[in-house]
């Protein structure tokens, strides 16, 4: 059964509790928890930490603590029963142990370590708190330096100031508000006292004067180190002025033995003194510790016979000095001891003994010996502050250590009153005495006695020094052989003082001999008396004493023998008549010096003073005595206070006529003199004094007669200083008045009561007759005014004593009203004039509320005058702070609401105006006063003082300024950080008093300014300040830990939800007066909506539907707050308010209300279009405010963007983001992304004049300027991202404005620019990009990408590797897919993150210009890969059964055309894909896209070398036959031939007979261009390269065999084809299908399957270079005949025989055309863009036979003539005389790069599969015989330079590239054995490079994956695949060396047919350099397949297409 719990609250876990049963709570050790029930040994409750989960957990895991319960029953609150500041610990500990983690969690590694320290003191000293065992000063330390640390962490945690009052948390509802700021303010201090040095001494409040802290010295010694004396020693310590030379301190003696140990056993460990009463000057002078060591022993140290062994001398041994200066430094940081090492120096002569000490200080070095090294005294030295009781009570441990103080000579600084001391300090300075007959000088020894009056020696009255006891002899210590000697050793006689008169000192002279007897023999004396015969003490000076003559047998025992004689020279002249027959003789030449220094309390050296106290002897000097007192030292005065003052009181009862005025300024001199610091703390002497012993009964008549008289005189006297002092003894003055006048009372029974109130009243007129003078002309008058005013309120205490608390109220009142008004009197009076109110109202007098009555008004009145003023501000604030303080104090009373009123009414107005100028200067102090003295003032008004303020008001004017101003104040108090952000406590305590008062004074304004009065700017401020309040960072209580959070709650309730409510009702009260709040309120209202609190939300967001109800009754829509709230939510949003909960919220509220109107529709779909708006502005902010890529930035703001623009139609906000999402272009240097984002804008403008308004970054300008700026920078930016074309129509645009407005500077400027954009197309370099889509699936993606494809452009040589991991970076939480198929709905709907990314190849729209024969690739290049919407890719998949033998007859083309919502590039890198088609292509047609694009590609490269693109190097061609030739023979077209020209298959499909036919045609047509291929490649190769030659003529005959069945044509061989070298004369040329037209590729398909050629791996670079050598064969079409007529057509075309080698130049077919590998997902990379320059339509048919001849004519009539193409106009004279190099072969191998990856194409051998492919660098080689001509064309007239595409540009049927040339020798398999169904091809670099760029610009790469496994083709292809598999060469790094096409000036081309630019290279020198040149630029390749000819390749292939497209 579960009952309450009554006594067990509240505990504290001691075990972790896992809570593992049904309804258990989880605890955790150390937690605090709340018990509400028990049963059986459990507990029920809450853990404080989460208060609202409640459970059960084991009562024995609980230690209980005491607690105090309130509110019992459900809602109860417990509070620990503990010291405050203990619960304060641990809470604190709490907060900040999470904190402190994560300080390290953000590499605060500093404060981590610092605030752990923290943690384990607070801990540490929390345990001893709670031990219990403190006393009650050290649990105040204990709390102050807890206090110190929780402030100090507090701060660097950025947590909130704590309040504090005697370490205590203060409640704020306990004391004023204007207290509570002060705290803070002192908090805010100690805070930073603390950061500076953790424990400083606070002074404490109210002390009256700051006393000056005196300093102390604790010294110990440790030992003396190495003492070798082997005697006794004592070691004398003191302290030394070195400036003034003299010693200030008495001395602290130590006795040591003679093994350098105590000589008192009980000292060991005890040896220490403290030197106390240093001041603050006294630390500044240059001070020395002095040590001097005495010895006791025999005479001489080291001379055993000098002297009897048992007689023993005090001799003077060594000295030691520390410099203070030095060390104070480093013992003021410590609070420790520190050790200190001392030389001790020894004397050389012992006369300069007195002054070793300086010697040694000032290093006169010639007079000291210092020791060896390690030899002194080890000391240690500790600085100590403050006075003695503190010292005593914060180092307990020194006072037990038997520690000897050691006093300063004189007094200290501040005497105080009860330190009573009587010492007398006596200095043995020297002596002279003569020399007695003897031969050497004496050893002589002083012994002195103290002598009573009786002869008594007296006991125990000289001290050697502090640590020793005292003793009754002095014995001197002794100077060897010395008649002068010089001692200066100060000696303290602590005589009792009732002793002191009448004692006299003795000082007896005897030689010490070292003879053996060694006795020591008197031989004189001498004396003096203590006190002079006129009762003053010997005076501090020298004195020379008379030496009388003695010896051993004179005796002493009548003391009054000598002591009538003289002892001095000024006693002697005193009594001259001396009889010269007494028993003791002067001796007139010896002489002794001593000298005196009186520290006494009792006795007194001052003649004046003596003369003062004993008056009545001198009865006709009084006057005189009188005026004398003002010259006697305060310190003697002091002394003798009490004496003085009744020797006054007396004199003036004697002759009050005679005496009374001076006995006056006497008490004045007096009273002053106690103002000061040194004797301040002697004012409680005189309070005992005036109580307990004062007696003039009488004295206050003349007191107050003598004050009047000095006042009423003040009007007249120049010199007013004797008036001024009068007024600063105000206070003593009355106080000896009133108690004068009690005790005359007293005597009497209270007779002459009249008489003396009458004269109190005349003495108050005077005081207003002096404070009402106008002071302004006289300087001396203000002084006085001000003296009297500073005094004044002190004297209030003391008329109490004798008058009612109304009367002297009365009396003050009075006082006050008569200063003159503030106008009247200058700056420095009304300072003291205020200061003087300050202290009235500080004053006991104003703490009852009877004077209150009285007094207020007038305090109030001259506030109200400054204020208005605006004069003395700081001081007003603090006399109203101290009036807040007491009232809220003294609340309780009944007097204090007509106070509250009084001060409502003077104040308040005023108070807001102050504050309003105040903040308008931003005085933050002072409006830090201000502020807490009006919210101390709001805070007592009750509901009465509101209702009787706002009826006070005299109109509606009035009642509308005071809203205004208030409102006003209070809205800056949120706006302005009065408070600094951590005083919480101070800013809640604000909000709730602003929340109160504006509810008392919205009724006023409903009341007053609803209905007919309505006044927009009241209601207008009343919402900005309610709107304001809610939005306040302090009140977002969501921010704040749990725990604060429910501190919070319930002290205050949640403020928002309050001042939410009062803002709805105040909404409603408007009625028909809304709509002047629409749509004004509109932005405001929704940043409250915003705010994270349901309820506020709740109640705020039903008035945007209000407002809606508004505007569609006024308007009859709502199109203002429509726009309005659009507009604002942008704004609120992107600052980070709202969340997802907020919109749905919003949907629903706003839904549900809109259900019932009229305009329904209209308002439904404004709701769902701000709701999306929400959804997108909520995506964007995350977005921009995660660390999301760019990427993600950009395509979030395209959204919100396109929203803005085709949803709601805000343009402004449109025009707004357009500018974010080009800034974000520009940041990721996206330039034609920034153009085309600004273009947007700039469409939206006209050529106008109409004016435009200052807008963003743009000033007020016309429209037609705005659009003249947005032009200029979408051009620039075109230009940096080498979009010229783009830039080109808009140059147009500017050029015929310009040319409209004859601004023909512009015009030119315009013009020119476009000129240069031309240039650039012709000159520059440029990259290609590849395009890649990207699928994102799964409902985790934001959801402007979810379940999305979208085609993204491609950085600059990003690849689709680069790409994938870009976007998985981007997107880390998502998953790759790793197959290319639509996904199903599993993954479209699942939680979590899909992409799916392959590369795709752009399918240009603009295929007109493409197929343009004349315009150059450089312009192409551009079309092929810009204004792109549509982007196909390509999967191979096998249809029906699989033949084994021959895969080519089942493999089809799976073809995906995508298009998108807009075309690339655009505003963004990526668009989403709006339209997907699929087509499938056959195998036949597949196979003749292949060796179409095959030939072509040949065609180019050919081309090129023809054109002298290609210089001297021919490994590429080379390469290139060898790949296509060879693998035709090994199979390649003959698997086509097998495949499609079986008879099977025809029967099969007999409607592809016609594409059939084409296929024929096209093998037969790569046959030719082989042939020109050949020849060109006989006319280059080098003769080393011959064996390959004739290898590949011996190939090319068997692929013609080969062929032979199938194509007729090509059976009858040539002879010249037998390998052999034949006559030049009987070699064949080609024609036939060599037409112009034929040379174009011939196309039968549709444009898109014109684009879709497939991709073929450049077998052709593979190839091994073969060592046979042979001869160039020619070899020629078949089909063109042996006739004579064919004969006579060669010999047209080549009249010459020299040019009879010549064959035409076409693009030969590479081996890969019949490779699955070709139709793999690579292929979406396809063929080269002259496929698209090839014929124009009327030419695609296959040439039938009759043609030929048609050919060859037009081949001949195009050639030109002999004489006009000499050979040296194609190519340089002959390199070399010797043809090549030597070292070609070298350079050959050195050119290898790596080895390739082998090339599984079918149309390879196998044995070619496994070689590397070599690279030779470029060679000039000599050629004796001219080139093959370009039969298609002429070239190009002028010198244009080709412009070279991307690297890695995909490549598409238009985009011009080359496989062949791409680099790789395998793109075929290499791609298979990488990947699998998951990734998509990686497309191949473009390398349109050309002569103009050098070879190492560009690298080429081609890397190709392919999606599904490879045909096998040979037996020994696993191996191959093997070998792949294990050989992953890929490299990522970009290509190196890209050569910015602005270094180097391209070289033009030739300017006329055939003239090449080429150098002549006279000697071998130059051409290896030209070859080292080369190689130096040779770029690091991507992949090692790839050789790094790329350049060279490109130059060639421009060039061929540079002769196509001429013609």
């Amino acid at each position: 059964m579960w009952t309450p719990t009554e006594e067990e609250k509240y505990g504290v876990v001691i075990c972790s509790f896992r809570g593992s049963i049904p309804q258990g709570l989880v605890l955790e050790l150390g937690e605090t928890v709340q018990i509400l029930e028990k049963c059986e040994g459990w507990y029920r409750g809450v853990s404080i930490k989460k208060p609202n989960v409640k459970g059960i957990f084991p009562a024995n895991y609980i230690h209980l603590k005491k607690a105090i319960v309130s509110n019992r029953g459900q809602y109860e609150t417990v509070v620990p029963l503990e010291d405050s500041v203990v619960t304060e610990v641990t809470a604190t500990l709490q907060e900040w142990a999470i904190l402190w983690k994560q300080l390290y969690v953000k590499h605060k590694i500093d404060l981590f370590y610092k605030l752990r320290h923290v943690m384990n003191e607070l801990i540490d000293l929390r345990r001893q708190l709670l031990s219990g065992h403190l006393t009650q000063d050290q649990v105040r330390e204990v709390k102050r330096h807890l206090t110190v640390r929780l402030d100090w962490g507090n701060e660097h945690l950025g947590l909130d100031l704590v309040p504090r009052k005697d370490f205590e948390v203060v409640d704020s509802d306990q004391i004023s508000i204007s207290d509570l700021y002060k705290m803070h303010l002192s908090s805010r201090h100690s805070v930073q006292q603390s950061t500076t040095q953790v424990d400083t001494i606070r002074q404490r409040h109210g002390e009256a004067c700051r006393m000056p802290v005196p300093h102390h010295f604790f010294i110990s010694l440790k030992s003396f180190t190495y003492n070798t004396i082997g005697e006794d020693t004592d070691v004398f310590f003191s302290l030394y002025d070195v400036r003034e030379s003299k010693q200030i301190s008495e001395r602290f003696l130590v006795r040591l033995n003679k093994n350098g140990g105590p000589r008192n056993p009980e000292k060991i460990e005890r040896m220490c003194g403290l030197f106390t009463d240093l001041s603050s000057k006294d630390m500044k002078r240059d001070l020395y510790i002095v040590a001097h060591v005495i010895r006791i022993g025999r005479m001489l140290l080291n001379d055993s016979k000098k002297g009897p062994s048992h007689l023993h001398y005090r001799r003077p041994y060594g000295c030691a000095v520390l410099s203070i200066m030095d060390v104070l430094q480093s013992i003021s940081e410590l609070k420790e001891e520190k050790d200190f090492v001392l030389k001790v120096y020894t004397c050389n002569n012992e006369n300069e003994w007195y002054q070793i000490h300086e010697n040694i200080i000032r290093k006169s070095s010639t007079k000291y010996t210092a020791p060896s090294s390690n030899y002194g005294l080890i000391i240690s030295l500790q600085l100590l502050r403050g006075d003695m009781e503190q010292i005593r009570r914060e180092n307990p441990m020194i006072f037990n250590r038997g520690m000897s103080v050691t006093r300063k000579l004189g007094f200290p600084d501040v005497i105080m009153p009860g330190d009573i001391r009587n010492d007398l300090y006596l200095t043995l300075e020297k002596g002279d005495f003569e020399r007695g007959g003897k031969s050497v000088q004496k050893n002589i020894e002083v012994t002195m006695y103290v002598l009573y009056a009786d002869g008594e020696i007296l006991k125990d009255c000289i001290s050697l020094g502090s640590g020793e006891p005292n003793r009754s002899a002095y014995h001197s210590f002794v100077l060897y052989h010395s008649n002068s000697p010089r001692w200066g050793e100060i000696i303290k006689l602590p005589i009792p003082i009732d002793r002191f008169r009448g004692s006299h000192l003795r000082f007896e002279f005897r030689h010490c001999s070292t003879k053996d007897k060694g006795e020591k023999k008197l031989f004189g004396f001498a004396f003096t008396p203590l006190m002079r015969d006129d009762g003053t003490t010997l005076s501090d000076d020298i004195h020379e004493l008379y030496v009388y003559k003695c010896d051993e047998n004179s005796t002493f025992n009548n003391h009054a023998l000598y002591l009538g004689l003289p002892c001095c020279k000024e006693d002697y002249n005193g009594c001259p008549n001396i009889p010269s027959s007494l028993i003791f003789q002067r001796s007139t030449k010896e002489t002794f010096s001593i000298s005196t220094q009186l520290s006494s309390t009792k006795l007194t050296q001052n003649v004046d003073l003596l003369a003062l106290l004993k008056w009545k002897a001198y009865p006709d000097r009084v006057m005189d005595i009188l005026g004398r007192l003002r010259h006697v030292n305060g310190e003697e005065i002091v002394k003798f206070l009490q004496d003085i003052l009744d020797t006054l009181f007396v004199i003036l009862d004697d002759n009050t006529e005679k005496y009374g005025l001076l006995v006056f300024q006497s008490l004045v001199f007096i009273i002053n003199l106690l103002r000061d610091s040194k004797y301040f703390h002697f004012r409680p002497v005189m309070d005992m004094y005036i109580q307990k012993h004062f007696a003039g009964a009488l004295a206050y008549k003349e007191l107050i007669r003598c004050l009047k008289w000095y006042m009423d005189r003040s009007a007249e006297l120049v010199r007013q200083d004797h008036i001024q002092e009068a007024m600063r003894a105000l206070e003593y003055l009355f106080k000896f008045i009133v108690q004068s006048r009690i005790l005359y009372s007293r005597a009497t029974c209270g007779m002459e009561e009249e008489q003396f109130r009458s004269s109190i009243q005349e003495l108050f007129q005077s005081i207003r007759f002096v404070l009402s003078l106008d002071s302004r002309s006289s300087e001396t008058l203000i002084f006085t005014q001000a003296a009297l005013l500073n005094s004044f309120p002190a004297i209030f205490d003391e008329l109490l004593q004798m008058f009612t608390v109304q009367e002297v109220a009365e009396f003050v009142r009075g006082t006050l009203g008569s200063m003159p008004s503030t106008v009247h009197i200058g700056q420095s009076m009304d300072v003291v004039k205020l200061q003087s109110i300050a202290r009235t109202v500080d004053s006991r007098l104003f703490s009852f509320s009877e004077s209150r009555r009285i007094l207020l008004p007038v305090v109030l009145h001259h506030i109200h005058l400054h204020l208005r003023q605006q004069k003395e501000l700081l001081i007003c604030s603090g006399i109203l702070s101290s009036i807040f303080s007491i009232i809220k104090a003294s609340s309780l009373e009944a007097d204090v609401v007509e106070e509250v009123e009084m001060m409502v009414e003077s104040l308040l107005d005023v108070l807001l105006q102050t504050l309003l100028t105040i903040m308008s200067k931003s005085q933050s102090q002072e409006a830090g006063e201000y502020v807490s003295c009006l919210l101390s003032l709001l805070r007592q008004m009750s509901d009465t003082h509101f209702q009787h303020l706002l009826d006070n008001f005299q109109s509606k004017d009035e009642l509308k300024e005071f809203l205004l101003k208030i409102f006003c104040v209070f809205r800056n108090l949120m706006k302005m950080s009065v408070f600094p952000r951590d005083w919480m406590v101070m800013r809640l305590l604000t909000s709730n008093i602003i929340v109160t008062t504006v509810q008392y004074l919205s009724s006023a304004l409903h009341k007053n300014f609803t209905e007919t009065d309505f006044d927009f700017k009241v209601w207008n401020s009343y919402f900005s300040l309610a709107v304001l309040f809610i939005n306040q960072p302090s009140l977002q209580l969501e921010t704040v830990t749990p725990a604060k959070r429910k501190k919070i709650l319930d002290k205050y309730g949640d403020m928002r939800v309050m001042m939410a409510y009062e803002l709805f009702s105040m909404w409603q009260n408007l009625g028909e007066h809304k709509i002047h709040f629409i749509p004004g309120m509109i932005g405001p209202f929704l940043g409250v909506t915003l705010v994270p609190q349901t309820e506020v939300r709740n109640i705020m967001i039903p008035i945007f539907h209000d407002m809606m109800d508004w505007e569609q009754r006024k308007n009859g829509n709502f199109k203002q707050v429509e726009a309005e709230l659009i507009d604002k939510l942008d704004s609120l949003v992107s600052e980070g308010k709202g969340d997802e909960n907020y919109r749905e919220l919003f949907s629903l509220l706003l839904l549900e209300k809109i259900e019932q109107e009229t305009w329904r529709e209209t308002g439904v779909s404004f709701v769902t279009s701000v709701t999306r708006l929400m959804e997108r502005l909520l995506d964007y902010r995350d977005c921009m405010k995660g660390d999301e890529t760019e990427n993600k930035k950009i395509g979030c703001t395209v959204n919100l963007m396109n929203f803005y623009k085709s949803e709601i139609n805000k343009e402004e906000m449109y025009i707004r983001y357009i500018h974010k999402l080009c800034d974000m272009h520009l940041q990721a240097e996206n330039y034609t992304e920034a153009a085309f984002t600004l273009l947007l804008y700039c469409e939206l403008l006209q050529w106008e004049d109409r004016p435009l308004r200052e807008f963003l970054h743009y000033p007020s300008q016309t429209e037609w300027q705005r659009k003249e700026g947005l032009c200029r920078k979408i051009i620039h930016y075109f230009n940096k991202g080498k979009s010229w074309e783009f830039g080109i129509p808009l140059c147009r645009e500017l050029a015929i404005q310009y040319e409209s407005l004859y601004d023909y500077q512009s015009l030119s400027w315009i013009r020119k620019m476009e000129a240069t954009y031309y240039d650039n197309i012709m000159e520059q370099q440029r990259l290609e990009p590849e395009f890649f889509r990207v699928g994102f699936y799964g409902r985790k993606f934001p959801f402007f990408l979810r379940n999305k494809e979208y085609v993204c452009r491609g950085h600059d040589y990003e690849r689709l590797e680069t790409f994938q991991q870009r976007m998985l970076s981007e997107f880390p939480q998502a998953i790759a897919m790793q197959h290319p198929n639509h996904p199903d709905d599993t993954i479209l709907q699942c939680d979590a993150q899909y992409l799916q990314i392959y590369a795709v190849t752009p399918i240009p729209d603009n295929i007109d210009v493409l197929q343009m024969e004349r315009v150059p690739d450089r312009i192409k290049s551009f079309y092929r890969v810009n204004n792109i919407r549509k982007f196909r890719y390509d999967r191979p998949f096998h249809k029906g059964p699989k033949d084994k033998e021959n895969e080519f007859k089942s493999l089809w083309i799976e073809r995906t055309t995508l298009t998108l919502t807009h075309s690339l590039p655009g505003i963004s890198r990526w668009f989403e894909v709006e339209r997907r088609e699929l087509v499938e292509v056959s195998p036949l047609e597949n196979a003749i896209q292949v060796v179409e694009n095959k030939n072509q590609e040949l065609r180019t490269l050919i081309s090129q070398y023809q054109h002298k693109q290609m210089h001297g190097n021919i490994n590429l061609l080379s390469m290139c036959l060898n790949g296509v030739i060879d693998a035709a023979v090994n199979g390649g077209i003959a698997r086509y031939q097998e495949a499609f020209f079986d008879k099977d298959y025809i029967t099969k499909h007999p409607g592809d007979a016609e594409k059939i036919t084409q296929l024929k045609e096209l093998m037969q047509e790569q046959v030719h261009v082989l042939g020109v291929g050949l020849a060109v490649h006989e006319k280059f190769v080098h003769p080393e390269m011959r064996p390959l030659h004739k290898k590949l003529i011996d190939q090319f005959q068997m692929m013609q065999s080969s062929l032979y069945h199938e194509l007729p044509g090509l059976d009858k061989l040539s002879p010249a084809c037998s390998g052999t070298s034949t006559p030049r004369s009987s070699v064949l040329v080609s024609h036939g299908p060599m037409s112009p037209e034929s040379i174009k590729l011939v196309h039968r398909h549709s444009p898109l399957n014109l684009l879709g050629s497939v991709r073929h791996s450049s077998s052709s670079l593979s190839s091994h270079t073969s060592s046979e050598t042979g001869n160039l064969v020619i070899l020629t079409d078949s089909s063109v005949g042996e006739t004579a007529e064919d004969m006579y057509h060669m010999q047209l075309v080549y009249p010459n025989s020299r040019y009879q080698g010549s064959v035409t130049n076409v693009s030969v077919l590479s081996s890969s055309q019949a490779s699955p590998s070709t139709s793999s997902l690579s292929s979406t990379h396809s063929a080269p863009s002259q496929m698209i320059n090839s014929a124009p339509s009327s030419a695609r048919g296959s040439p039938s036979l009759p043609d030929k001849y048609r050919h060859t004519r037009e081949l001949m009539m195009l050639l030109p003539t002999h004489r006009d193409r000499p050979s040296s106009a194609m190519y340089p004279a002959a390199i070399m005389e010797n043809g090549q190099p030597p070292n070609f072969q070298r350079a050959l191998i050195q050119q290898v790069i790596g080895p390739c990856k082998p090339c599984s194409d079918p149309n390879l051998s196998v044995a070619e599969k496994g070689h590397y492919s070599l690279h030779f660098d470029a060679f000039h080689h000599q050629l004796s015989d001219a080139p093959p001509a370009l039969p298609a064309r002429t070239l190009r007239k002028s010198p244009l330079h080709p412009i070279p595409a991307s690297p890695t540009s995909p490549q598409s049927g238009l985009d011009g590239s080359n496989s062949t040339l791409s680099g790789s020798a395998s793109s075929g398999v290499s791609s298979l054995s990488e990947s699998n169904f998951g990734h998509s091809s990686e497309p191949p670099p473009r390398t349109d490079t050309m002569d103009s760029v050098p070879s190492q610009a560009w690298n080429t790469d081609e890397d190709l994956e392919t999606p599904y496994l490879p045909v096998r083709y040979s037996l020994s292809e696993p191996d191959v695949l093997e070998s792949l598999k294990s050989q992953p060469c890929r490299s990522h790094s970009a290509p190196s060396g890209v050569i910015p096409q602005d270094t180097m000036d391209p070289p033009a081309l030739p300017p006329k047919p055939y003239h090449a630019r080429l150098p002549n290279m006279e000697n071998e020198e130059e051409m290896m350099l030209m070859m080292e040149e080369e190689d130096k630029h040779r770029p690091l390749h991507r992949k090692v397949s790839q050789p790094a000819s790329g350049g060279k390749e490109e130059q060639a292939r421009v060039a061929w297409e540079h002769g196509i497209s001429e013609q």
